[in-house]
């Protein structure tokens, strides 16, 4: 009986593990990664839609962003949108093709990514917590199980949010060592 709810637990926890992980390639390291697009949205004919759509986004040379758009006529569209994103980079516009040139990161910048590493990963955390609240509502309200079934289930929840926090915090180490690497 207890273990719907725990497989709906650990499914949530799980796309709360994907977004972080989204979430985390949008940081920037000091090198071009094509997932640090992720979030942009063009307007293409008049409704907004994810970049990696409407272009093909490569790196070159490790440090340069080239988009090439499917359609020459979105250019300046998805220039805009660049713009808009926040990204920290400027894109340039040759015609047929937009460049963005990762900067390298200063010291400075590093510090501030590495707390926007930290942030992500509380957010993270306060997210699996909230699951684990839940679970433990529906555990507690739950009038078909016994005391004893009720305890085991609450424990496997409490476990499953020990194993989730501890990868979030596994994830955050690895990309502040990222970010703080030279």
């Amino acid at each position: 009986m207890a273990y719907p709810i725990i497989e709906k637990s650990t499914e949530k926890m799980e796309k709360a593990i994907e977004h972080f992980q989204n979430e985390l390639n949008g940081v920037r390291t000091g090198m071009a990664n094509a997932n640090m697009l992720n979030k942009v949205m063009v307007d293409y004919y008049g409704s907004p839609t994810p970049l990696n759509q409407i272009a093909g986004i490569t790196v070159q040379e490790g440090r340069t962003l080239v988009i090439k758009p499917y359609d020459a006529s979105s250019l300046k569209d998805i220039e805009k949108a660049c713009n808009v994103a926040d990204l920290g980079i400027a894109p340039v516009n040759d015609g047929a093709v937009i460049r963005l040139t990762v900067p390298q990161l200063t010291g400075e910048t590093r510090k501030e990514m590495s707390k926007k590493v930290s942030k992500l990963a509380e957010e993270a955390k306060v997210q699996i917590r909230n699951l684990r609240r839940d679970a433990m509502q529906v555990v507690k309200k739950d009038e078909t199980m016994d005391e004893d079934t009720q305890k085991d289930c609450e424990n496997e929840v409490q476990k499953l949010t020990d194993k989730y926090t501890k990868k979030i915090e596994e994830m955050a180490k690895a990309k502040n060592e990222e970010v703080l690497k030279v």
